[in-house]
């Protein structure tokens, strides 16, 4: 570690200079880094940059302004003259160290080293391939902004400075990764967020120890929130500016990864996972119709299929009204493996339509719809009832905003669904009262998981149950220690 983060100076002969970067580089190895040779008012210079991250008109203007230049306009002091007069650029800084000036060639900026100055001059030109931002798969609304984060850190700064033109809004840059040097950022509004919490999220997030972050938010999520076998996120994600920017108001933190169109929404509870922006894109009536249909479809999604697998199994606990509930005929094959392949098919489902050309998905439906689900019936491999009990477990599932909490509460359903084929009512029972004792010790950042139902606090549930109208919730969540509670 000593020699990792030991400096290499830069000296005053360019030949060392040049060797160093050339070697660190590769430049005689990758076709994409570009060495260039120079000689501009008697001195000899050298640029290092990457094809394809810079922006060559800017480049080329620089190099006329300097090919401009006499020997006497750069003196007495040759790095200032350089940097206050003759190089007219916004993003300009200057390194005393060879290692960072390679690590920041490879990030996109280019480097500038004179011959006899100590300094290497970095020109931030650079550009990134990016796509449009357009709205997100994952989070769409009928009426609304149609604007998404992209791949490129700057492009999502800016998306959220647009919504908050906060003069306390804090963008602090992190650097993760020995090889990667992924660019980080925390986002966060200076007096409102908790700063012990801002702290504590930065000391953790310098603490990773890694290569690279090939994954992007997710590998930082596992180094985050430890209990790695835990299914149930305890971060959201958005790629929404608008819902990122109300998490800001409220006194989150966001972490934004350079390369990935996801942000992070620390901390977050059970309850963020279900929220989604078209509730307040309507009405306030509309918008708690909205929420309670979809916590009904999350309920059912999670129960419904154990609890008719344990009617069917024991109909001596149906009341006569509901008699007709459980399989009039059964299958070829017993209830439980009829659920359990029909849970595995469905995910190879979705597993096929992620990978399915976006001009064939109908295809992939019809096949869906007519060979596999009619045809099972007529065979007898499957019975009616299966079949509309875990449409309904889907359509719960699809309904749930946080795709990793739907297939968190996936998981548990079918666990549920052992527990009660193997124990019965009891296990039915107990499974239920695990899970929810199990979710209750759970935390997100110090944050209690079910907060506000435990530990309970009257005020946010009704924020929780209903969506609340706009003008009376004047108030930031308590469980964020916001700096400035009221809004």
């Amino acid at each position: 570690m000593d020699n990792e983060t030991k400096k290499v100076p830069v000296h005053r002969s360019l030949e060392k200079n040049v060797d160093y970067m050339r070697e660190r580089l590769g430049v005689d190895k990758s076709f994409d880094v570009i060495h260039m040779d120079l000689e501009y008012a008697g001195k000899k210079m050298a640029l290092f940059m990457v094809d394809g991250f810079v922006k060559d008109d800017i480049l080329h203007l620089l190099m006329k302004l300097l090919s401009r230049l006499k020997p006497d306009q750069l003196e007495p002091d040759p790095l200032e003259k350089l940097l206050k007069t003759h190089l007219p650029y916004i993003e300009l800084d200057k390194s005393e160290d060879l290692d960072e000036t390679v690590d920041t060639v490879l990030a996109g900026p280019t480097a500038l080293l004179v011959e006899g100055i100590r300094y290497a001059i970095i020109i931030d030109a650079r550009t990134y391939p990016v796509r449009s931002p357009d709205e997100p798969d994952l989070e769409r609304v009928v009426r609304g902004s149609r604007d998404g984060y992209v791949e490129t850190i700057v492009f999502n700064t800016a998306l959220t400075r647009r919504r908050i033109r906060d003069r306390s809004l804090r963008m602090e840059y992190l650097s993760i990764g020995r090889r990667s040097k992924t660019d980080i950022c925390l986002c966060y509004l200076d007096d409102i967020a908790d700063k012990s919490r801002v702290e504590t999220l930065k000391k953790h997030l310098k603490k990773i120890d890694t290569d690279g972050l090939p994954m992007a938010e997710k590998t930082i999520e596992e180094y985050l929130c430890g209990r790695h076998w835990n299914p149930y996120p305890t971060i959201r994600y958005t790629e929404r500016p608008d819902t990122a920017a109300a998490h800001i108001y409220e006194g989150h933190i966001l972490v934004i990864i350079d390369g990935s169109p996801s942000v992070m929404i620390t901390p977050a509870t059970f309850w963020h996972h279900l929220q989604h922006a078209e509730e307040y894109r309507q009405k306030p009536l509309v918008g708690a119709y909205l929420r309670m249909v979809r916590f009904i479809a999350v309920i059912a999604s999670i129960f419904i299929l154990p609890l008719y697998y344990l009617l069917s199994t024991r109909p001596e606990l149906l009341p006569k009204a509901l008699a007709f509930i459980g399989p009039n005929e059964e299958g070829a094959i017993p209830l439980l493996i009829q659920f359990l392949i029909a849970e595995a098919g469905i995910d190879m489902l979705r597993m096929a339509a992620i990978h399915t050309p976006t001009a064939l998905a109908t295809a992939l439906g019809l096949v869906a719809a007519i060979l596999i689900g009619q045809v099972a019936v007529e065979v007898g491999l499957f019975s009616y009832e299966v079949v509309l009990y875990l449409a309904v477990a889907a359509i719960g599932t699809f309904a749930t905003p946080s795709y990793e909490l739907s297939l968190a509460n996936r998981i548990f359903r079918i666990v549920l669904l052992l527990v009660t084929a193997i124990f019965g009512v009891k296990g039915y029972v107990a499974g239920i009262t695990i899970w929810i004792f199990y979710l209750v010790r759970m935390d997100s950042f110090r944050i209690g998981y079910l907060w506000p139902f435990f530990p309970f606090s009257a005020r946010p549930l009704r924020d929780i149950v209903l969506r609340s109208p706009i003008p009376l919730k004047n108030r930031r969540p308590t469980f964020l220690n916001p700096q400035d509670p009221d809004r």
